[in-house]
């Protein structure tokens, strides 16, 4: 088996106006696709390459403050911190800094914990570096006759 990227994550919610208002009001987050109903509903949030989900369709899918986190990549990190806080939102961890970012822990309505992250510019150069490089290198390859790294 070989992953090739991630389709989604996704959160269970209970009440999803209430959920909506945290993602969508406090997050600034716009629904990209809605399956369902104004009560009932899978939502999809595209973010970049990636999807964030919410949905109280699964029953059995419940909300949880240990369970499994999505970061969400903010352009101002201080602005992001002081929006959620003037909005009601309680910062259950942080916010801290660590050699290659900064970060803070805010729980969604249903007490999902959401990272709120920045990069420092430092490491983020550093992977634009890396990428550049990388698709030098590849581009090269594959004029050289090599196959991509995908491809195999």
């Amino acid at each position: 088996m070989k992953i090739i990227e991630i389709a989604f994550a996704g959160y269970p919610v209970t009440n999803l106006k209430r959920a909506r208002a945290f993602y969508e009001g406090a997050l600034g987050l716009k629904p990209a696709r809605t399956f369902g109903n104004e009560t009932d509903a899978w939502i999809e949030y595209d973010i970049g390459a990636g999807t964030l989900s919410i949905t109280n369709m699964a029953p059995e899918w419940k909300p949880s403050p240990g369970g499994g986190s999505v970061a969400l990549e903010v352009e101002d990190f201080p602005a992001a911190i002081q929006q959620l806080k003037s909005a009601g939102y309680s910062i259950l961890l942080g916010p801290f800094e660590t050699p290659v970012c900064h970060m803070a822990v805010v729980s969604d309505p249903d007490g999902n914990s959401v990272n709120i992250h920045k990069r420092k510019a430092v490491y983020a150069r550093e992977q634009l570096l890396f990428l550049r490089n990388w698709s030098e290198d590849e581009s090269l390859g594959r004029a050289q006759g090599r196959r991509s790294p995908k491809a195999i």
